[in-house]
């Protein structure tokens, strides 16, 4: 891989929290331009990798760089260049959906007049032109991860993170999000999402990270990963699939009740 140029690149990453290891030494690696996948099964450590490489849990030991630049020795750089949709996203409710882009773009320090022209083009490919002075409390689950996406692009970062991104997105909503998920990609920008759906990475990525138990077990072009099998196989083969032993003590399951 060292003819890759990396977007991301982590080194030994690692968090405790009181006796349990989270993360245990992750050598992560995605290359700039990529549309990559963070998979593994829930507990796996995703999530707590995700919130230290975009700077939000400071790590108890490695290295993060992004676009080259130390993470945690350089902050305001970082910001800059990132995106971040977390999961459990949450957002100022009381504003409306044009008025959450124009304070984000306000703290980024974005020209009023480029903030509005910047939104106005948010909103109609995130299709929310009709709900953009609706407050977001009413927003449905599907308008809330497309406003938080448009907030999170409205900086034109290099690097997006989204944790989870289209979980409880209806289809429609799905569909507009993997759009401009895409055209983002094809820019030149690199974006990394985590997933424990194998089907959704399969269908949008280039690059997969495999998690499990706090460390990377495969990583590379999905191809690769894949070796020739669906994702979801090449997955379960990875982090093992657990036995069902146990099984006798559900008999009563489904038992005609007298």
């Amino acid at each position: 891989m060292a003819d890759i140029v990396e977007a991301v690149r982590t080194q030994g990453l690692f968090k405790r929290f009181g006796q349990q290891t989270a993360v245990g030494g992750v050598d992560l690696i995605v290359p700039q331009g990529s549309f990559a996948g963070l998979v593994g099964p829930n507990g796996a450590g995703k999530t707590t990798t995700l919130s230290m490489v975009t700077g939000l849990l400071r790590p108890d030991g490695g290295l993060i760089h992004i676009d080259g630049v130390d993470v945690w020795r350089d902050q305001v750089v970082i910001k800059s260049r990132i995106g971040v949709l977390p999961e459990g996203l949450r957002l100022f409710e009381r504003l409306s959906g044009r008025e959450l882009l124009s304070y984000n773009g306000q703290l980024r320090g974005i020209p009023r007049a480029e903030v509005e022209q910047r939104a106005e083009g948010l909103l109609k490919i995130m299709d929310l032109t009709e709900a953009a002075d609706k407050l977001v409390i009413d927003y449905s689950t599907g308008m809330r991860k497309k406003i938080g996406l448009a907030a999170a692009l409205l900086h034109n970062p290099k690097v997006l993170f989204l944790d989870e991104p289209f979980e409880g997105v209806d289809p429609v909503s799905a569909n507009t999000l993997v759009e401009v998920l895409q055209r983002y990609t094809a820019s030149g920008s690199t974006v990394i999402f985590s997933s424990h759906v194998m089907e959704l990475v399969e269908r949008l990525c280039d690059w997969v990270s495999v998690m499990n138990r706090g460390q990377i077990v495969a990583q590379g072009p999905l191809e690769t990963v894949r070796a020739g099998r669906s994702l979801n196989e090449a997955f379960l083969g990875l982090v093992g699939v657990r036995d069902g032993g146990g099984e006798e003590g559900l008999s009563w399951l489904g038992a005609t009740s007298r």
